[in-house]
């Protein structure tokens, strides 16, 4: 089992400080993981991550069994001297991206036929191929298969797909070979919340090493996340990790603390970051805004960051003009360092029991910047 202990709680919320300890290295949480799909995180490089406070990489199980292949790993020694990371690996199992394939792909209980876009094959991706592929990765953290399907389908489709899920943990948790790679389940049951409690009832009686909230952020409201993570880690063993999959807004991360929730992951910070868009301390701001040539401002005058502590928005608004790859990387650091500092900021209120309140200060000042009324993917 995964050794995890719960350190301390915020008595304002259900908020909780913890810390995990894996075969490369302890885990503080609250903990948003860097998406590192392909062995990398976007535009960063291992020793950028060690400077923004990377504590965990996430890899994907999809992209990395189609290239460089469960092999490469076998022979190159594992993810971490591949990658020259030395850090904590999480890798996902490949369902969200099973599931962004629609018609190029066939779902079976078997598990997911489908084409690989290197090659032109067919592949299988079954419970217990994706256990395999993980194992060969060698992360320390795995997750089982699902099947993750648009949180808005109906109750019967939910169901049929939740109920296969619960299925495919279990294959996934006898096809583990690897006692130190730990391994989660995920709860599934879209925005029902009958479903959610019966998903959590099932995979709870088993012993997975933590438990996953899965299928959020694809299709559903604000409202209705927030409403079905607090349910889902209300059910959840308080001495296993929570783990929200693929949210990572700074307001959704702030709400999903307040509900318990100990991890989080999402592209979000490298992938707005190409965009020309960097999280501050007062909201979002778009660099390539004409406001931003003149500036000789900071990004963020309250970021320590190297980013912002070097260059203007000038400087930076150049960048993204003439397209200069530093543009998107600068960014992309401070992105990173931004939702760093936000868990360690975290982690330091909810020790000192202030969490919900350093929460409601942080959404005043942000949130109105970070969500409109429409439904939005967030991963």
């Amino acid at each position: 089992m995964l050794p995890f202990e719960v350190t301390a709680t915020d008595p304002g919320s259900r908020a909780r400080r913890g810390s995990m300890t894996t075969a490369h290295g302890r885990i503080e949480t609250p903990v948003f993981m860097d998406v590192g799909t392909r062995a990398s995180v976007t535009n960063c490089a291992p020793v950028d991550l060690a400077e923004v406070g990377t504590q965990v990489v996430l890899g994907n199980t999809y992209h990395l069994m189609l290239r460089p292949g469960p092999e490469a790993f076998r022979r190159l020694g594992g993810i971490h001297k591949f990658m020259g990371w030395s850090g904590p690996v999480l890798t996902d199992s490949g369902g969200y991206q099973i599931f962004s394939l629609p018609g190029a792909r066939t779902i079976t209980e078997k598990g997911a036929r489908f084409k690989g876009y290197t090659d032109q094959q067919m592949h299988m991706l079954s419970p217990e191929r994706s256990i395999e592929v993980q194992t060969a990765i060698g992360s320390d953290i795995m997750m089982v298969l699902d099947e993750c399907i648009d949180s808005m389908s109906d109750e019967a489709r939910t169901r049929a797909a939740m109920d296969r899920t619960h299925r495919w943990a279990l294959r996934s948790l006898a096809a583990r070979t690897n006692s130190e790679q730990a391994l989660f389940a995920i709860v599934q049951g879209g925005i029902v919340p009958s479903l959610r409690k019966e998903s959590a009832a099932f995979l709870t009686e088993h012993p997975f090493d933590g438990f996953a909230i899965g299928g959020l952020a694809v299709g559903d409201t604000r409202s209705e996340r927030e409403d079905v993570t607090a349910l889902s880690a209300e059910l959840l063993p308080p001495d296993r990790p929570r783990y929200l999959m693929g949210v990572g807004t700074p307001p959704d991360l702030l709400q999903a603390m307040l509900a318990g929730v100990d991890m989080f992951d999402c592209i979000i910070p490298t992938q707005l970051a190409w965009q020309g868009t960097a999280f501050t301390s007062t909201g979002r701001v778009r660099l390539t805004r004409v406001p931003n040539a003149l500036s000789e401002e900071p990004l963020d005058p309250l970021c320590p960051c190297s980013t912002c502590r070097t260059f203007s928005r000038a400087y930076l608004h150049h960048l993204f003009k003439c397209k200069e790859p530093l543009g998107p990387r600068l960014v992309s650091m401070h992105n990173l360092h931004y939702h760093h500092q936000l868990m360690s900021d975290s982690r330091d209120a909810i020790a000192a029991g202030t969490f919900a309140a350093f929460a409601k200060d942080k959404l005043e000042a942000i949130d109105r910047h970070e969500h409109s009324a429409t439904r939005f993917g967030a991963s």
